[in-house]
């Protein structure tokens, strides 16, 4: 008796930066036969870098007005002369370039040609440079799929969401609701319950101090965190706060949560890349297909030297795979 022949994922992959270390990290990861394993590429990037790396070199290449093929390829987006592709070196070509990379792998998982994306990093500051309004991934995400979204670090030893993202440290306390707060949490507990296979259990953080020592240090906990929290309960959320960050970040060894919801960005991400950096991965949460990346930037300094380590790189693509998976048994 034979056994049934599983379907890869079909994963988009946008190659980031075309200075950065993005194109090498990932020609590395798709070197890796664990990876070959996993899933299916499809690459969306420059014409000239994929002829820099054998891996990529390796993919046959399709023009974006071609329709993707079954196996996996490369889409040859853009076709940079060599000094806006040069490593660490970045231009205003290779800032509208990156974009239009992310741009065409997202249209391709909107035309259900891929079942999950995964973007290498790109400059916020080229993109905006090159005259493209830009502040992540995740926000453009969001637009795309007119949904709403979490930002989650999906790390080994701890997964951090933010409830707020790339927004000045001055505008957070105005951006927390409790209808916000209890979307975020009730959407953060039905993706993750779909992975874990059971009902997920949420720590939230407070925004100040020592959640804010009753009122003492702030009033964001009692007057909206507190009320969302009990909310989010009252709706089948398994979900305990507002939590001073310090003290529940300390226990990162044995967390009694499945993942915890930040208020803002450095207060999860900073906990998240010091507890491990490399495996931590970004996941966007609430898409109809899912979104990974590396947890790290363009590493101008790296790029062309072969020291950048594609061990991020593998692990989102991995998890992009993964996650293909479980989207597969949520719809039947």
């Amino acid at each position: 008796m034979t056994s049934k022949r599983v379907r890869l994922p079909r994963v988009a992959i946008s190659l980031g930066d075309p200075s950065g270390i993005g194109p090498e990290v990932v020609a590395r990861s798709l070197a890796s036969p664990r990876l070959r394993r996993a899933l299916v590429p499809l690459v969306f990037g420059d014409a000239g870098l994929r002829l820099a790396h054998p891996a990529l070199a390796a993919l046959p290449v399709v023009s974006t007005s071609k329709p993707l093929p079954e196996g996996p390829a490369f889409v040859a987006v853009t076709r940079l002369l060599a000094k806006d592709r040069a490593p660490g070196r970045p231009t205003l070509e290779g800032g509208r370039a990156q974009y239009a990379y992310f741009e065409a792998a997202v249209a391709a998982a909107q035309a259900s040609q891929a079942e999950a994306l995964c973007t290498a990093p790109v400059s916020k500051e080229q993109i905006s440079r090159a005259g493209i309004p830009f502040m992540g991934h995740t926000e453009v995400l969001a637009q795309a799929f007119g949904v709403e979204v979490l930002m989650l670090m999906d790390g080994p030893r701890v997964r951090v969401a933010l409830s707020t993202n790339h927004v000045p440290l001055a505008r957070v306390s105005r951006l927390l609701t409790v209808p916000r707060l209890t979307r975020q949490l009730l959407l953060l507990a039905g993706e993750l319950s779909l992975v874990l296979g059971r009902p997920a259990r949420l720590g939230v953080c407070g925004l100040n101090p020592h959640a804010g020592e009753g009122g003492l240090l702030g009033k964001e906990e009692v007057r909206v965190i507190r009320p969302a929290v009990e909310r989010a309960r009252a709706l089948g959320v398994l979900c305990e706060g507002p939590l001073p960050a310090d003290g529940l970040f300390a226990q990162a060894d044995a967390m009694p949560y499945d993942a915890v919801l930040a208020m803002f960005h450095d207060q999860g991400l900073i906990a998240a890349k010091a507890l491990d950096f490399e495996r931590t991965v970004n996941v966007t949460v609430g898409l109809p297909v899912p979104r990974t990346s590396p947890d790290h930037g363009v590493a101008y300094a790296l790029a062309g030297t072969g020291k950048a380590s594609s061990l991020p790189m593998e692990t989102a693509l991995l998890k992009a795979a993964a996650l293909a998976q479980a989207f597969r048994l949520r719809r039947g």
